[in-house]
């Protein structure tokens, strides 16, 4: 792809995805939209999925920002409904998608119809991510959605493998595609460990804010690379480098933190839009290969493929999720009784992405013995066809779901009130250290000084519990946004006058960015205590 349509794509599904921001539709929606429309404008050039981009260069960090977003503790706690979900039901799609596509649609081999079914099978992990943000689901549903998500694309990518092997007439056995699925997992899971300590070490032991940013950039390209190279799952040992130091991200300094999640954002802003407007961009290339297929013919394997793949997620969401509970009275104990409604958001939250439009690009275009590979083409359409089916129906659908099943979103007050007792908590112990730091002599302050480290502390502790107070009948504000806005208006105020200086020569620029750098930390910290 040439610098200009690169830079044209990366512009127009940035605009389009900031405007998303201004309306109820979720941005992913409206970019697929875009993305189609702007496919047949005259002009436009043809944008392909290049497999060889996108695995490597494009899903390592989309997976990285999802999983250090993502709660290590959370996920251990729904380890067994993320597992049946990111394993047991990608296979089980895979099978079951694969035979109804080979009963469907003439001349379309078995194995090739299991090669569609392992490309349909995993929901991805950008667009559950992207939807799950936007509709504010229960936190339980939400870590189910993004762990379900963050591994599945392994399963899917190694059960692919197994079928495209037998595909193209590579030979494949249940013995070999299984102990193909254990190396590429369990090496990635391998991968991941032996990794993540050193690269956390790094980390930690960098002293600049730049060279350790730099490092984060590196790492899910890194990880990916190396279990790659040695045929292990790159999907997963990312996850597991990524878990690892989001769990341990408080050991880091807090400069690399504030910078590393300002340009982690800006990346997975850019490439989360890029990749759903590429999906739309795909329909003239799509369309272009579908040759005997075209007409009523294909739209009717389409639809019927759509409802074939919505209906298997349910045929395994529900019997997975409460028959472990009738069986075992372990389960029951442990883990908290899940309800119907949630369990049909996960059966209706299953977006396809660009990860099966990749992988179906890279299918082969020849055989083992050099003859075309049959149903290529037809497979490219339906997974095309799939993904923006769920996509716009499941995506457009989600939100009034969960406000007709109302189901119960996050419990802001609960949340709220156990920050205030972890922050009542944390400030008593800083209290406590601080009065013991000053008794030493060496630690002498002015009592000006002292007095204003206290008041810190005073104003930390009560930020948050000022949150559950009532608000001002005037303006409506709490007294924790009166605070924040007074303090933004003052340092503003500040800033204002620090420019004159140096328009007026008082100061120089570099001066000036000293001061302006000093009041963004205030800034920030007066938003980090109250947001």
């Amino acid at each position: 792809m040439h610098v200009m349509p690169l830079l044209l794509l990366v512009a127009g599904s940035a605009a389009v995805a900031g405007a998303a921001r201004r309306t109820p539709v979720p941005a992913p929606l409206l970019l697929v939209a875009a993305g189609l429309a702007v496919s047949y404008v005259p002009g436009v050039p043809e944008y392909t999925l290049d497999p060889h981009v996108v695995l490597p260069l494009l899903l390592p960090p989309l997976l990285y920002t999802a999983a250090t977003d993502s709660s290590y503790l959370d996920l251990r706690a729904q380890l067994r409904p993320v597992a049946l979900l990111s394993v047991g039901y990608v296979l089980f799609a895979t099978f079951v998608v694969g035979w109804a596509a080979y009963v469907l649609v003439p001349d379309l081999s078995l194995t090739a119809a299991l090669v569609l079914g392992a490309v349909v099978a995993p929901p991805d992990a950008v667009a559950a991510t992207a939807v799950a943000r936007r509709v504010g689901l229960p936190s339980r549903v939400t870590t189910i959605l993004q762990g379900e998500s963050l591994v599945n694309d392994a399963t899917a990518i190694t059960a692919y493998k197994v079928a495209l092997a037998a595909a193209v007439g590579e030979g494949a056995t249940w013995a070999g595609g299984i102990g193909e699925f254990l190396l590429a997992a369990l090496g990635g899971i391998g991968v991941g460990l032996v990794l993540m300590v050193p690269i956390h070490w790094m980390r930690t032991h960098l002293k600049e804010a730049l060279l350790q940013n730099s490092l984060s950039l590196l790492t899910p390209f890194f990880a990916y690379a190396v279990a790659e190279e040695v045929h292990a799952s790159g999907v997963l040992a990312v996850v597991v480098v990524a878990l690892y130091l989001g769990h341990r991200n408080w050991e880091v300094d807090f400069a690399t933190r504030l910078q590393e999640e300002a340009v982690w954002k800006m990346v997975a802003f850019i490439l989360e839009s890029a990749v759903f407007a590429l999906i739309g961009l795909q329909l003239p290339v799509i369309l272009k290969g579908l040759g005997e297929y075209e007409g009523v013919s294909a739209a009717w394997y389409a639809v019927a493929l759509f409802v074939i793949v919505v209906v298997t997620r349910f045929a395994w969401v529900y019997p997975a999720t409460f028959l472990p509970r009738l069986l075992s009275a372990r389960i029951r104990e442990r883990e908290e009784n899940p309800t119907w409604k949630g369990s049909f958001v996960i059966g209706w939250a299953g977006m396809r992405g660009v990860v099966s439009l990749a992988i179906a690009f890279s299918i082969p275009l020849t055989v083992h013995d050099g003859e075309e590979f049959a149903g290529r083409n037809m497979i490219l359409f339906l997974t095309f066809t799939t993904v923006i089916g769920t996509l716009v129906v499941q995506g457009l659908t989600l939100p009034p779901l969960i406000r007709v099943l109302k189901l119960p979103g996050r419990d802001q007050q609960a949340e709220t009130l156990a920050e205030a007792n972890a922050q009542a908590q944390a400030s008593r112990a800083a209290e406590n250290r601080l009065e013991a730091l000053l008794s030493d002599e060496r630690n002498a302050l002015p009592q000006p000084l002292a007095d204003r480290l206290r008041a810190v502390l005073e104003r930390r502790r009560n930020a948050v519990w000022e949150r559950l107070g009532q608000v001002d009948a005037v303006t409506g504000e709490t007294a924790d946004d009166t605070y924040r806005r007074l303090s933004r208006e003052m340092i503003g105020t500040e800033r204002e006058v620090f420019v004159k200086l140096r328009d007026g020569r008082h100061i120089d620029d570099e001066m000036l960015r000293t001061l302006l750098r000093r009041l963004d930390l205030e800034e920030a910290a007066a938003f980090r205590e109250t947001a």
